[in-house]
């Protein structure tokens, strides 16, 4: 069995309740510590994107999809016991859903944009 830095199996915890924001701190400090594992910043990228989407920043939100889909896509199908190919269609799914011309949406109407897709993310073997 293969294992893996503490914070990584957190991140899966916070990243399913929703709370980016703290997925993001967690996949941060692996990615500290080996800045050269470029799976952890595209899953890091991936997290400050929903992030940046549900406080109406829909341009940084599309810009680190795209960026997070370049880092991921060399590591499929699996990569540290996660289903690559399933994180990159849900990154595809988030870019057909975010708006393209809107590049900015004030905090208050955050919730009239369409809702991204939901992910749950879990390890394999």
């Amino acid at each position: 069995m293969e294992y893996f830095p503490e914070e990584y199996y957190d991140f899966f915890i916070v990243f399913n309740d929703g709370d980016y924001y703290t997925g993001h701190d967690l996949l941060e400090e692996v990615w500290l510590t080996d800045r050269s594992n470029l799976f952890i910043k595209g899953l890091l990228q991936m997290t400050v994107a929903i992030y940046h989407y549900e406080y109406g920043n829909l341009k940084g939100a599309r810009q680190m999809m795209w960026v997070a889909k370049e880092y991921l896509t060399p590591y499929k199908p699996f990569y540290w016991q996660l289903d690559v190919e399933r994180v990159l269609v849900f990154i595809d799914q988030c870019l057909e859903t975010i708006p393209n011309d809107i590049d900015r949406v004030k905090f208050e109407e955050v919730i009239h944009q369409p809702d991204l897709p939901k992910l749950y993310l879990n390890l394999e073997e």
